[in-house]
């Protein structure tokens, strides 16, 4: 126990051991806030709080997750496997799977990704005789799963307009097809999963007995529909002994307002479960400290933060230059330049990295290292599930698991040719 405890700051041993009580945890960029998360379910399993199978635990991406399995693998003197441990999509999946006839859907149920949806809303438009221009694919894919990510089904959709009122329309088709062709895009498992508890009360207070502790990874991310489906299966407003919220989560790293997060979930799991101690983890393991204090003061500015201040024993470190370029052709000279300069310096190629936003960023960059004759390698480009052989091997797979996936079907009728 004292090794599972050992090298905690304060603030971090407090988040661990807290009681049995709902908590927020508002954890800063670098304060180990993966690691305060892990250790807290390990310390419940191993002190007899909660058996394995008792656990819940939610993050926001498959690697976050399999880094989660791997260090309680290292905590623990079991095998996590069988835990449940993963991502919202991930964990809505496997509990349809399990209930696939009780949620509507056919025991091979295919998930469409984002490119597989768009393709089936273009086949839908172009079956209905829809303009495409009037209606881009795109705009009413986002229009579909905005609406979805709020918990809300065609049949619930507000329209204003005639050409709102259109849109919903084809978002109604769109269910239809997918009911047809026995598929679910991603903002559907969840949508799927939270009506399917709803509905099936034997099926909600089997799932709300068995999890007594549902911890959750950036919790700031959390959108409408993830947080009523947290809210579903820790019992909220029930007159049933709940499971206890363990949410760690930074305000201030909230990003994807655009994709339907809503940081203000924070505020309102602090009020309607009482969160009676909110765990600052302000100790910053990863930056220096004119980094933190520059981070700091900059995001000082920002309204209706819950607040906090990141600071470091690491030293102050290098100053902080900025360098503002003419246009994307200087900045890439004097990257360059600097690049030349450390390696002049005795640095090694190997120990330096240059981090831009998009893909669309390197070909100036790389266009300015191959003039200047520095050697370089591009980390990143298509993952192995986007390439196109490999989305046409599983196409051809799907098909033969459910011959009515259209989707699939589209996309190999004529490859090889």
């Amino acid at each position: 126990m004292s090794d599972l405890l050992a090298n905690l700051n304060p603030e971090q041993l407090a988040a661990v051991t807290l009681p049995r009580q709902h908590a927020l945890i508002l954890a800063g960029a670098g304060s180990g806030k993966t690691r305060v998360l892990t250790t807290r379910i390990a310390w419940l399993i191993s002190t007899g709080q909660v058996s394995p199978h008792g656990v819940l635990g939610v993050t926001f991406t498959n690697k976050a997750a399999k880094e989660m399995m791997a260090r309680l693998s290292a905590m623990l003197p079991i095998n996590p496997r069988g835990m449940w441990i993963g991502t919202f999509h991930g964990l809505c999946n496997r509990l349809l799977r399990a209930h696939h006839r009780e949620a509507g859907l056919p025991a091979t149920f295919q998930i469409l990704d984002s490119a597989d949806q768009l393709s089936a809303i273009k086949r839908l438009l172009k079956n209905l005789n829809v303009d495409d221009e009037k209606y881009p694919p795109r705009e009413l894919a986002n229009f579909i799963n905005a609406h979805k990510e709020q918990g809300l089904r065609a049949a619930q959709a507000e329209a204003y307009d005639d050409y709102t009122r259109r849109r919903v329309d084809l978002y109604a088709e769109y269910e239809a097809q997918c009911q047809r062709e026995g598929v679910a895009d991603f903002a559907e498992l969840l949508l799927r999963t939270y009506e399917l508890l709803c509905r099936n009360e034997p099926l909600r207070h089997h799932y709300q007995a068995r999890f007594r502790h549902i911890l959750v990874d950036e919790f700031q991310d959390t959108n409408v529909l993830q947080y009523k489906w947290l809210k579903l299966l820790a019992a909220y407003g029930e007159q049933t002994d709940g499971a206890c919220l363990f949410a760690v989560g930074d305000d201030d790293q909230s990003i994807y307002a655009f994709r339907g997060a809503e940081v203000g979930n924070m505020r309102d799991l602090e009020r309607e479960f009482k969160v009676a101690n909110v765990i600052r983890l302000e100790q910053n393991y990863r930056s220096h400290g004119n980094i933190l204090d520059a981070a700091n003061a900059l995001i000082k500015n920002n309204h209706g933060r819950l607040g906090k201040n990141l600071w470091t024993d690491a030293g102050a470190g290098e100053p902080i230059r900025v360098f503002e370029g003419f246009s994307d052709l200087d900045e890439a000279r004097f990257i360059v330049d600097e690049v030349r300069e450390l390696i002049r310096d005795d640095f090694s190629r190997q120990q330096i990295a240059l981090l831009y936003r998009s893909n669309a960023q390197s070909r100036v960059l790389e266009h300015q290292l191959f003039t200047a004759g520095v050697p370089y390698r591009v980390y990143g480009g298509l993952r192995f599930f986007d390439r196109q052989e490999v989305k046409h091997a599983l196409a051809y797979l799907r098909l033969m698991a459910n011959p009515d996936d259209d989707t699939a079907f589209s996309r190999v009728v004529n490859f090889p040719t």
